[in-house]
């Protein structure tokens, strides 16, 4: 028997349907339109194009091939640090190296897969996604929002596409921002050549991410990251495109420690070393309960991982001497 799945699209702007369906289903954009060709896929009800631009509300229907069913998600013992609990939802301290839901290459070693052997119950959720509000990439470490009930999950994704959970982030990124804050907009697509990448493009999705200056070093800025909008690789795409990429990013890092010059070259080499990843991380949480409306704040240490990165970046700074580095742990705890 075919296998219908069900989406609504939560996001601000427009996407084209194909582009969509290819996110959601973690096919290729042409495996995508075959789908649509075939007349396998909805909107709100009518068979569409591929073509179809999206916008906020819209109901996606697919009709998966009997020869496609979906994938059963086996459970895996992997270590998770669960910061909080309820019957409604869980809020899950990701490590780095984590691919948070199944996808080709990461079948059986994810978070839901943790989750699963876990015994947490999971909302229902895209296909292969159960209980997962909202992603971070792989290799950025913090806090995560996990629906158990589908009560909870639409009412969490309302409120995720309506701003109403603010995301913090910390960063250290490559150079010194010239304004503190600093207000990101620009508009994020896949790259036209490289599906696996994002880039600013005209035609793009709106995106806006906003950013202060917690600490100078020498060849690096430490940065508090507020996001209005949630992107793939937002604020990854969004430093790297004002010329402060993240510092160990493999993909948008311009050419990471290469792109400093003169005697601080060694300390940047030393940082990126010490890094081993890119050096991002979902600080803070904070949204009001979707049942019960408590507010709740939740917050997340700089990861031990990237701690000696952010001490040799401080450590030749001449605003900030080295023993007082690891007090702007804890920075994502200031307002504004």
């Amino acid at each position: 028997m075919d296998s219908p799945q069900r989406f609504t699209v939560l996001a601000d702007g427009t996407e084209r349907l194909d582009r969509f369906l290819a996110d959601q289903l973690q096919y290729s954009r042409t495996q995508a339109a075959r789908l649509v060709a075939d007349k396998r896929v909805t909107v709100n009800g009518k068979v569409a194009r591929a073509s179809r631009l999206l916008v906020r509300g819209d109901a996606v229907e697919v009709t998966l091939p009997e020869d496609e069913p979906p994938r059963q998600i086996r459970p895996a013992d992997i270590p998770l640090t669960v910061i909080f609990e309820d019957e409604h939802l869980a809020v899950i301290d990701k490590p780095a190296g984590l691919v948070v839901h199944p996808a080709p290459g990461h079948w059986d070693d994810t978070l839901v897969n943790a989750l699963v052997a876990r015994g947490t119950t999971l909302s229902g959720g895209a296909e292969g996604r159960p209980g997962i509000v909202h992603r971070l990439d792989r290799d950025t470490s913090g806090l995560m929002l996990v629906a158990k009930t589908d009560v909870a999950h639409r009412r969490l994704g309302q409120m995720l596409a309506a701003r109403r959970i603010r995301r913090v982030y910390a960063a250290l990124a490559w150079g010194h921002l010239d304004e503190s804050p600093t207000r990101i907009e620009a508009p994020l697509g896949r790259h036209p050549t490289d599906r696996k990448r994002m880039a600013v493009l005209a035609e793009g999705r709106p995106a806006r991410t906003d950013a202060w200056c917690v600490a100078r070093f020498q060849v690096a800025d430490l940065l508090r990251l507020e996001l209005h909008s949630g992107r793939t690789h937002q604020i990854r795409v969004h430093l790297a495109h004002i010329g402060h990429p993240v510092v160990g990013d493999p993909v948008y890092g311009a050419g990471g420690s290469r792109r400093i010059s003169g005697s601080a070259r060694l300390i940047a080499e030393a940082v990126e070393r010490a890094a081993g990843r890119q050096a991002l991380h979902a600080a803070s949480l904070a949204f009001k309960h979707p049942v019960t409306e408590a507010a709740l704040e939740f917050r997340s240490e700089w990861p031990a991982d990237l701690r000696l990165a952010l001490e040799l970046a401080a450590g030749d700074s001449v605003s900030v001497a080295p023993d007082e580095a690891l007090r702007y742990l804890l920075f994502f705890n200031r307002d504004g």
